[in-house]
């Protein structure tokens, strides 16, 4: 399941057409319909709703010219409105068509009048399948409101939503790019539980490891270190981001908000600590699982090898006595004194059978005082 995951978040990066011009909002299969929620509010007002067009919600908003706004677009079923929602917003269809291919790694680009186009990633932990999954979340900043658009109906924002029906804290009395600084930290914020569950998840290997090593253990070690590469993938441009916002200029980000995205900055570069704290933890594990098949492996060698060892003089000892040369000769009745006369012994059988014994006891304790059974 999650080889096919990975195939199919490639393949968003693949399926694109070579020579397509650029700036096509081409809308891909299996897109969700369009459904448009917005959020009006300052500090003494506040109305939510989800309307049915695109026309209708971009009149919500001119109509409201004093308010803030947060419309947030789910679902890229409509082409049309996609285009509609280019030339209305003055959007660039280049990041228009970075928000439809939407496997795009986190980023920042300035554009006309000081108007941000943002690019961060959603991520979600899977118990199920034990993987990854993230989704694109674009961010467009205008004067008076914030344009978010998404793949998906699902998201992590439900939160910062509550926050900003119940009014608590100065959210309602900040610009636009206060509620930009918001949705990133909510974003980083869930990737913190997200790290915490594989943390638990490598615990599990762990000790499946020392426990009983297998090959499906090795093989779900190596899938978790896929997963932190697309981590790691995602984590470092995330910090990138937060820097070029704290490198912004004042008519862009002021100083006044720059404190909030200095702390997001702070949550990222942490969160990239953990990414390389777990990355050399499953690497830990695969050499942990090497050195464990190689002790049980050894383990065995040397079972084998006291095997051997025990029965290496027996079996020379039955081999010297089954070349059966002849006490005599059986024509002339000659004897041969050197031809092993201990075969016409009539004790000679249990004696030999004795001798082995004996033989086998001194080996054994040979072994014993060496320390090779200590480790048994």
């Amino acid at each position: 399941m999650s080889k096919r995951k990975h195939r199919r978040h490639h393949n968003k990066i693949l399926d694109r057409k070579a020579g397509t011009r650029p700036g096509s909002l081409v809308v891909p299969a299996g897109a969700y319909p369009s459904r448009f929620f917005l959020m009006s509010f300052h500090e003494g007002y506040f109305e939510e709703l989800e309307v049915k067009s695109l026309s209708e919600l971009l009149q919500r908003v001119q109509a409201q010219p004093q308010a803030r706004h947060w419309i947030d677009i789910r679902g890229y079923g409509d082409q049309a409105m996609l285009e509609q929602l280019t030339r209305e917003l003055d959007l660039h269809p280049l990041q228009m068509e970075d928000v439809i291919n939407d496997y795009q790694r986190p980023k920042v680009e300035e554009f006309d009048a000081h108007r941000l186009f943002i690019i961060t990633r959603m991520l979600r932990w899977s118990p199920e399948f034990k993987t990854l999954e993230d989704v694109q979340l674009s961010l467009f900043t205008g004067p008076n409101y914030l344009l978010t658009l998404q793949s998906d109906y699902g998201d992590c924002l439900d939160p910062l939503r509550e926050r900003i029906r119940r009014g608590k804290g100065v959210i309602r009395q900040r610009p636009a790019m206060y509620i930009a600084y918001a949705i990133l930290d909510v974003v980083l914020d869930y990737y913190f539980p997200v790290m915490a569950e594989i943390s638990h998840y490598l615990e599990e290997l762990e000790q499946q490891v020392l426990l009983g090593p297998s090959k499906a253990t090795l093989a779900q070690i190596l899938d978790l270190k896929n997963e932190l590469v697309r981590l790691r993938r995602i984590t470092w441009p995330a910090r990138d981001v937060m820097n070029e916002l704290l490198r912004m200029g004042e008519a862009t980000i002021p100083d006044a908000l720059k404190v909030y995205f200095r702390d997001a900055y702070d949550h990222a570069v942490q969160l990239i600590d953990l990414v390389e704290s777990q990355k050399e933890t499953a690497s830990g594990l695969v050499e942990l699982y090497m050195s464990t098949v190689s002790n049980r492996m050894n383990e065995i060698m040397k079972v084998l090898t006291i095997i051997s060892s025990i029965f290496i003089p027996l079996s020379f000892i039955v081999g010297l006595y089954g070349m059966n040369f002849a006490h005599e000769d059986p024509e002339t009745g000659r004897v041969f004194p050197h031809s092993m006369p201990e075969l016409y012994q009539p004790y000679a059988y249990p004696t030999l059978l004795l001798l082995m014994g004996i033989l086998i006891m001194l080996q054994l304790y040979f072994f014993y005082r060496k320390g090779w059974f200590r480790s048994f």
